[in-house]
């Protein structure tokens, strides 16, 4: 094993030190900016956080409109109930997100983690709310450098019990999808909650105060794995936030009267707002690197730099590669930008999300699951008669009660035994036990082995509905 690496000793003698190769990262307090881009970024907090938080409270039909209860294993969005067996939905959503991320990353980057990423999202709240007990990043700065005052102990410890209440809040919020946040609070209030409700609203509220609050920038720069194969969805013709080197290099200080070309100067004042605003603390004048999440904070506050010192936006701005490289025109970059790789990723998108629609829409209102009574696979009953047993499971996608009549094909002179009418209460589902007989002769001419029979079941009342469900009818040696 390689010693660490020793140095003089600070007293003089010869005696090794040892060094730690260990350097804490420095803690960045990103400054304030307005702007076009930050006045989307903030619209897009406001938009995923009503829904995020509003949701739990809409009503519909009587109960809660969006609802995973997973204990009865039944999912509510609005007018949709939904059973395990459609699983089938989420894999359509999940293979949707993923075709979106790779359209929007291919046309312009790291659209997701600058304006909807839940971590950026909660980071900029808890930023917010930072900057309102101890004040934007210069007063936050001389705050730490003083030390612990009273004046630092009410900002910081008021900042903190805002931001564990959030992060509660969120927790709660978070359950409330699984569990009737109308029941949920009650609960919470008296101390009732189950051990897996009380784990998941502290768990979930711990990591949004812990993530949003003191991790912020490392969790994009080295938990999420986006950061690391971002770069395989891009191209020369994506666009990125890039600084604009022919422009503003060289860079200095000069006065707002002072002729910049006359001094051989570039457009860059060299003023660093641009490292300030960033939540990441790099500096997009060295180029793309992979911590930019692509917040265009650099891009509103340079412009607002741009427009006191009176010269043209656009220093650091969304551009392509090609188009900064060759000084291409707006259109002829915007063209590029369409290439096929994006129509390709746009087509696939719109033909997945519109078989997803379809399929929703054109879905049957219950679902039907046989299932063989394993524990008597076929049986000789009175008459010998040839008996085979099954169970149906009848699940009601619907909120109101129904009425199902079933049915059975496949041999001859199949014989029903039991109730062939059933009666399912709003979204629930029932399982019934059924027999199917066969006379000897019909048992005889079909001979020993499985044979194809088919379950109908009909939903009757005003809107008919049908379903069939393959089964097997064994007849014994």
């Amino acid at each position: 094993m390689t010693p660490p690496p020793a140095t003089a000793n600070p007293a003089g003698d010869d005696s090794p030190a040892l060094v730690s190769l260990y350097a804490k990262t420095k803690k960045i307090h990103p400054r304030a900016v307005s702007g076009w881009f930050a006045g989307w970024r903030w619209a897009l907090v406001w938009a995923t956080q009503l829904v995020f938080y509003g949701l739990p409270w809409l009503q519909w039909n009587d109960r809660q409109a969006v609802l995973f209860d997973l204990a009865s294993r039944r999912f509510y969005i609005f007018g949709l109930v939904l059973y395990p067996q459609d699983f089938i939905y989420l894999t359509g959503i999940l293979i949707v997100s993923a075709y979106a991320l790779f359209l929007f990353t291919a046309v312009a980057g790291r659209l997701w983690c600058g304006y909807a990423c839940p971590q950026t999202v909660y980071t900029e709240i808890f930023l917010w709310v930072e900057r309102h007990f101890e004040g934007d990043r210069n007063k936050r700065l001389k705050l730490e450098a003083g030390g612990w005052t009273f004046n630092r102990f009410w900002r910081t410890g008021g900042k903190q019990v805002v931001w564990i209440a959030s992060g509660l809040w969120t927790g709660i919020t978070f359950v409330g999808y699984f569990t009737p946040v109308r029941t949920l609070l009650p609960a919470i209030a008296a101390l009732a909650l189950g051990p897996w409700e009380w784990f998941w609203v502290l768990f979930y509220g711990f990591a949004t105060y812990g993530n949003a609050g003191y991790m912020r920038e490392q969790v994009c720069k080295y938990m999420c794995p986006y950061a690391r194969f971002q770069s395989a969805m891009f191209d020369k013709d994506t666009l990125i936030i890039s600084y604009d080197k022919a422009r503003g290099d060289p860079r200095g200080t000069r006065s707002r009267k002072i002729d910049a070309r006359s001094q051989g100067l570039g457009d860059c004042i060299d003023c660093g707002l641009c490292v300030e605003v960033c939540p990441t603390g790099i500096d997009i004048r060295n180029g793309l690197q992979y911590e930019c999440i692509g917040c265009a904070a650099c891009i509103d506050v340079c412009n607002g730099v741009m427009d006191k010192m009176k010269y043209p936006r656009g220093l650091v701005r969304y551009v392509t590669q090609h188009g900064l490289d060759q000084q291409l025109p707006p259109a002829d970059m915007w063209r590029r930008v369409a290439r096929p790789r994006v129509i390709v990723y746009t087509v696939i998108l719109l033909v997945i999300v519109g078989a997803l629609a379809a399929s929703v829409a054109l879905r049957s209102p219950f679902r039907v699951d046989v299932v063989r009574d394993r524990a008597s696979l076929a049986r000789i009953v009175d008459d010998g008669l040839v008996e085979n047993l099954y169970r149906l499971q009848v699940m009601n996608a619907t909120e109101q009660p129904q009425r199902y009549r079933v049915s059975v094909q496949g041999l001859k002179d199949l014989q029903l035994v039991g109730k062939d009418e059933v009666q399912v209460a709003p979204a629930e589902a029932r399982w019934v036990t059924l027999a199917v007989r066969v006379t000897p002769d019909v048992a005889q001419q079909a001979g020993p082995g499985a044979h194809p029979i088919m379950f109908t079941i009909q939903r009757l009342g005003d809107a008919p509905a049908a379903a069939a469900e393959k089964s097997t009818f064994v007849v014994p040696r």
